[in-house]
């Protein structure tokens, strides 16, 4: 679980109810069903328009991937290629048949297979770069729906708030009529703002980090099939591999 998306998500939305509560407010003052429809339903029927329907459904998976995925620490995976390349140089590449169902990426299944049945070198590379290029299209897909959806709420608040101050000054003679309509007009300029800001904006990205950080991963588990398919020695395929990491985070395990 992202304990950062959860509390910035609760943190954001408190901090707001606090100050609309501050000085007797009401939360109440603050819910109005017109705007809603047209700031929401705009924000979907837009989103609708711009993208297949089936993307659209994607991107809930996707926020929820946001809030509960959990990305393997890159040296784990590390130490895992190390082993792999260990157990190979060993006892020979066949061996990591019999290891392959302890992984828990189908990435890495997919590697470790096609080195094991004895595929070319630039075959597997092919083949793995087509699927994380696949791969990063769907990200891009769901971090530009967010991202379509941030920019088209503000501006369905400003249709929102034209809307409400076409109908005051339609009945400007009547001023029991006036407080319901300029309700409307700022408090869709207020719903398009909160929920771009606060959510759109801010899970595309959390989404594009994320794709950056799986990306990263699926990096260091291809280069570390193609180094131990090459029968690279296990220090040498540890050390390339630490490349791709901060210094600070590296780790050895034939460290003295």
């Amino acid at each position: 679980m992202d304990i950062a998306t959860i509390a910035g998500a609760f943190a954001g939305i408190g901090l707001i109810v606090l100050a609309i509560l501050q000085n007797d407010g009401s939360l109440l003052i603050f819910l109005d069903s017109s705007s809603a429809m047209i700031v929401l339903g705009g924000t979907i029927a837009a989103t609708l328009i711009n993208f297949p329907f089936a993307s659209v459904m994607g991107v809930i998976s996707v926020v929820k991937k946001t809030f509960l995925h959990q990305e393997m620490e890159p040296k784990m995976v590390i130490g895992t290629m190390v082993d792999f390349a260990e157990v190979a140089r060993r006892e020979g590449i066949l061996s990591l048949e019999q290891k392959v169902d302890d992984l828990d990426d189908d990435f890495a299944k997919t590697g470790i297979r096609l080195a094991v049945d004895g595929t070319e070198p630039e075959a597997i590379r092919e083949i793995m770069e087509l699927e994380l290029e696949n791969l990063q299209e769907r990200h891009e897909q769901g971090q530009n729906i967010l991202i379509s959806m941030g920019t088209a709420s503000p501006a369905f608040g400003m249709i929102g708030t034209l809307i409400g101050l076409v109908k005051m000054l339609m009945t400007m003679d009547d001023p029991s009529s006036i407080g319901p309509a300029m309700s409307v007009a700022l408090l869709t300029t207020f719903y398009g703002a909160f929920i771009a800001n606060l959510l759109f904006i801010p899970l595309a990205g959390k989404l594009k980090t994320r794709s950056q950080d799986e990306v990263l991963i699926k990096r260091l588990i291809l280069e570390g099939i193609m180094a131990i398919q090459s029968g690279e020695n296990p220090r040498m395929v540890e050390q390339k591999l630490s490349m791709f990491i901060a210094p600070r985070k590296r780790e050895s395990k034939y460290e003295s």
